[in-house]
């Protein structure tokens, strides 16, 4: 189940939401939370379901092994790491792992062909996190297992994020009163996440998927840009759409989950591009992988060494394939240029506004050529793209004639109004609008707040009509 289909939004979200406002107890509305989040994942994953369950038990039993000597402790986090990473290893890399492996002389081994569980990625991380952090004394273990229960399996954030580490909402899973301020506002949030997803990012999809299936040799130049920047853009507010609608469901529900994208195509180099894109993911791999690493602390050689280590993983982390390998290297390469170079620092003084518009576009061309070939479905195509796009693709006269053809097919007037609007929300305009209405008069405060009501309620018909049509796109990030 998906928050765009219609069946999460005309039958379980209101039958949840309902039940949740009329029960008063904190512990029936836990749950209720728990059984609801249970029958949201079973109903795409009826078997796994339990694999999910009981990867939750272990690491539950591994917390619990804490509080005893320094060896058992040491020993728990091991057979968590282990457990957690072997069970990525199994259902996500088994077969890819195995096809490399058969590359070399003499090696013909059968190729496992195990489904992808759903959401595997983001709630073996949090389980994993929850008890090194146990280890590290960040948090006291969780002695019920309920509670444990519902922060992995929570249905707002289970499936494609945001990883929610266990200290942030720890409070909230014993108290959390309901408030029609913040209900109103998740259920704004929500909305707009839908409009992304469905009135953008789904809108653009069309053509991004017909541009990657055309033969190489009817890739033109006009038409491997206008793919590459409409997936750019399509990823963005996929998966910035889903972590809306995850923030705003929470939100509905008395949780509070942290921001996952700052306004990433903003950035001026790709160190502040990583600090803005989906960010519980970047953290997550800075604390618990570059930190234990050694981080920058042992010299400029091991950094380096270490932040390449990172984003393989991160690439890796995305899918078992070479695409997604090669873009996270692809990334890793120019964060240790900036770095050698002094760009991206956190801490810097503020450039000048020509060096920064500057950055800004050699950022956004960076992250347009490594997100093809994160789309593409091989190195070589993707790379056949980055030929295309700078004049040197394959296509002769006639196949030329018919890649322009098919561009002005594809580049009809929705496509650039859908476009346009992408472009412009890509950037920070709503917290600059924020920003002077906060400075305005009360009046001007209040006539903003009635309008963005208004505009989220338009925005919800608008969806509502794409619904009826029809059509439907799964998340991008539901394959990771």
């Amino acid at each position: 189940m998906v928050f765009s289909s219609t069946v999460f939004l005309f039958i379980f979200l209101p039958v949840v939401f309902g039940l949740y406002c009329l029960i008063p107890q904190r512990h029936f509305r836990n749950a209720l939370l728990i059984a609801a989040s249970l029958v949201f994942y079973a109903f795409g994953e009826p078997f796994v379901v339990f694999l999910m369950v009981l990867s939750i038990l272990i690491n539950y039993l591994l917390g619990l092994m804490m509080g005893g000597k320094p060896a058992v402790r040491k020993a728990a986090l091991w057979l968590s790491v282990i457990w957690n990473l072997g069970l990525l290893g199994v259902y996500k890399y088994a077969g890819f792992f195995t096809e490399v492996l058969n590359e070399l002389p003499f090696v013909n081994l059968p190729v496992p062909h195990i489904p992808l569980p759903i959401g595997i990625s983001f709630f073996t991380f949090q389980a994993m996190s929850y008890v090194i952090d146990v280890y590290r004394g960040d948090i006291q273990v969780q002695k019920n297992p309920f509670r444990l229960l519902l922060y992995i399996t929570l249905f707002p954030q289970l499936i494609a994020g945001p990883i929610v580490k266990y200290k942030d909402v720890e409070s909230q899973l014993a108290y959390r009163p309901m408030k029609a301020r913040q209900t109103a506002e998740g259920i704004r949030r929500f909305i707009m996440g839908l409009a992304k997803k469905l009135l953008i990012a789904d809108t653009l999809a069309v053509a991004v998927d017909h541009v990657f299936a055309l033969d190489r040799y009817e890739l033109t130049l006009p038409l491997a840009w206008m793919g590459a920047i409409g997936y750019t853009l399509q990823i963005y507010f996929d998966f910035s759409g889903y972590s809306d609608m995850a923030i705003g469901l929470g939100a509905m529900f008395g949780f509070t989950f942290k921001e996952n994208f700052n306004y990433p195509y903003f950035s001026a180099s790709i160190t502040e591009f990583w600090r803005r894109w989906h960010i519980s993911v970047s953290t997550w791999f800075k604390e618990y992988l570059y930190i234990p690493l050694g981080g920058n602390r042992k010299g400029k050689g091991r950094t380096i060494f270490n932040k390449w280590v990172v984003f393989f993983c991160t690439g890796l982390w995305h899918g078992a394939a070479g695409t997604y390998v090669l873009w996270g290297l692809l990334n890793g390469a120019l964060m240790m240029i900036e770095s050698m170079l002094g760009i991206g620092k956190k801490n810097a003084p503020k450039a000048h506004p020509f060096v920064r518009g500057f950055g800004r576009i050699y950022t956004i061309l960076m992250v347009v050529l490594c997100f093809t070939v994160f789309r593409a479905e091989s190195i070589v195509q993707g790379l056949h793209f980055w030929r295309t796009m700078f004049g040197f693709g394959l296509a002769d006269a006639v196949h030329q004639g018919i890649g322009m053809s098919r561009f002005l097919q594809e580049f009809h007037p929705l496509m650039i109004v859908t476009l346009v609007f992408a472009v412009i929300l890509s950037q920070p305009l709503l917290p600059f609008m924020k920003r002077c209405v906060s400075g305005a008069g009360k009046g001007v405060q209040a006539t903003a707040q009635v309008l963005s009501y208004v505009g989220t309620l338009l925005l919800l018909a608008l969806c509502l009509l794409y619904l009826s049509a029809g059509t439907y796109s799964p998340f991008i990030y539901l394959n990771f």
